[in-house]
């Protein structure tokens, strides 16, 4: 037998931006430092930044996050990241279908995203969950050594 993690996800907190931007470093070549997590933290309610905390063992960990802007009836993932020994688990669906009830709660009427075109595992979770391409970005993620870097921009309808 086996206990199974319990999961949360949350508004994050201030004392949650060094957990993040150590996510964000081991998933993105350019990756946002604990200053800017902060920032973005402080910036609520247009920027919401929420936390996947996982509880195994009598132990709290942050495995992942989203950050939201919501701003005239719009709204955009500036960025979602699962740390690496946690993906693979559902998680970031976890935290993009919260995301998604948030921004629908806010009345936006579309959530748009942009994604490396390499990266088919997330890519095929938006399409899964929606999401139609409706534009691309070429050399948009810079130092993508392995990969053009192009970003394609999706779109999820909300109303």
């Amino acid at each position: 037998f086996r206990p199974q993690a319990r999961t949360l996800i949350e508004d994050a907190r201030a004392d949650d931006a060094r957990a993040m931007s150590d996510i964000h470093e081991a998933s993105f070549e350019r990756a946002w430092t604990a200053e800017e997590m902060r920032g973005m933290i402080g910036d609520f309610p247009v920027v919401q930044p929420l936390v996947l905390r996982v509880r195994s063992k009598g132990q709290t960990v942050v495995a992942g996050f989203v950050i939201l802007r919501i701003a005239g009836g719009e709204a955009e993932i500036l960025t979602i990241a699962v740390a690496p020994k946690f993906r693979r688990c559902g998680y970031g669906r976890m935290l993009m279908e919260e995301a998604m009830r948030r921004v629908y709660r806010e009345r936006a009427e579309s959530l748009f995203l942009e994604v490396d075109e390499a990266n088919r595992g997330a890519v095929a979770l938006y399409g899964k969950l929606g999401f139609t391409t409706v534009g691309k970005r070429p050399r948009y993620y810079e130092g993508a050594a392995e990969t053009s870097g192009t970003a394609l921009v999706m779109r999820l309808g909300l109303r």
